[in-house]
């Protein structure tokens, strides 16, 4: 029996397969999507951005 038979039927329980994977085969949980990297490495981009705001505050209080 097939999956769509099965389901109509109520023989099957999985939901259909429409997720990202579908229509990107690079979406995934350690994909190279732009998506799923800005996802996966959002404490990066922010730890990286706290470190350019000390810097500069660190160069403003070096010169007075």
């Amino acid at each position: 029996m097939s999956l769509n038979k099965a389901i109509e039927h109520g023989k099957e329980h999985r939901k259909l397969y429409n997720g990202a994977k579908k229509y990107d085969k690079h979406c995934c949980n350690h994909g190279t999507c732009l998506w799923c990297q800005s996802d996966r490495r959002y404490k990066e981009f922010k730890e990286r951005e706290r470190y350019k705001f000390d810097m500069k505050e660190w160069k403003m209080d070096d010169n007075l």
